[in-house]
């Protein structure tokens, strides 16, 4: 009997032995995965996509900060190796200047989103009205008014340029974002005619029923892409986290959809949760490798 205690004992010693080697073991998987450091501009899809990643990785065994930054010190960071990842990068245009200043120090990757545009855009339910050029026949659906956003921000610039270069006799109102939506969103309640500045990616292109209006004098210009980048040295560190992120695309409707989320949600990282959570399927092909 007493022999039959001590095998039992010697056992149990063993099998916790077992557990507390695979439970530092696993510790040193997880720890051997390292940090990864975010940088985020306060865009509002760029602030989604960094949340989201962040929720991600770090289901992956990583620690993952998010810097906010702005779009100079996202190069400056990048290129001086204070930052890992930039989520937001515009190419052929917007951010060449910066790119150029650092391009050496920092590498470029695949395109998440393709086709930004910025526009002037109406309620679907506007038929007739398919093109800027058909504003100026039917000012009096919008009562002589473009809905703007901020005073001084590109947008509401190249938009002057717009009513100039077609000869609208229009006012464009400046506001807010949230003005401009509140005022959209409570036009479309009513089916009633409205015309606003947007631009996509923007969440309102998934939650509402929205076109934008053809630019025949491409006023403002053409699409761009969304890249991003990382600190050089990053891939041979974290080739998988570069064909994940390599793998990753979103449409307007996913991206629009995941921006909702957040918007909706009382917390950003909640938000990003939720679009995970609905989305599984998407982001287990993003994550598929090559091994």
């Amino acid at each position: 009997m007493n022999n039959i205690k001590t095998l039992i004992v010697v056992l149990l010693i063993s099998v916790l032995f077992v557990l507390v080697a695979c439970g530092d073991e696993s510790g040193d998987d997880a720890e051997s995965k390292g940090e990864i450091s975010i940088g985020m501009n306060n865009w509002a899809e760029n602030v989604a996509v960094s949340n989201m990643w962040k929720i991600i990785l770090e289901e992956e065994g990583y620690e993952v900060t998010l810097e906010n930054v702005e779009k100079a010190i996202l190069y400056e960071g990048l290129a001086n190796q204070d930052i890992d990842i930039g989520m937001e990068i515009w190419m052929p245009i917007t951010d060449v200047p910066y790119y150029e200043e650092h391009e050496e120090n920092i590498n470029l990757h695949e395109a998440w989103y393709e086709g930004t545009e910025l526009a002037l855009v109406v309620p679907s339910y506007m038929e007739d009205i398919n093109s800027i050029e058909d504003l100026s026949s039917n000012k009096e659906q919008f009562d002589s008014k473009i809905v703007g956003i901020d005073p001084g921000s590109s947008l509401m610039g190249l938009t002057e340029d717009v009513i100039s270069e077609y000869n609208l006799d229009y006012e464009l109102q400046s506001s807010s974002e949230p003005t401009m939506l509140t005022q959209l969103q409570s036009k479309m309640d009513n089916e009633e005619p409205v015309v606003v500045t947007l631009w996509k990616p923007h969440w309102a292109f998934a939650e509402m029923d929205l076109k934008s209006l053809d630019d025949p004098k491409n006023v403002y210009g053409d699409s761009e892409n969304i890249l991003y980048g990382t600190r050089t040295g990053f891939e041979g560190e974290h080739p998988e986290v570069v064909e994940w992120f390599n793998n990753f695309k979103l449409d307007d409707q996913q991206l629009g959809s995941l921006m909702a989320e957040l918007n909706e949600a009382d917390e950003e990282a909640e938000g990003a949760q939720n679009w995970i959570d609905d989305n599984q399927d998407v982001i287990d092909e993003w994550l598929t490798t090559d091994e």
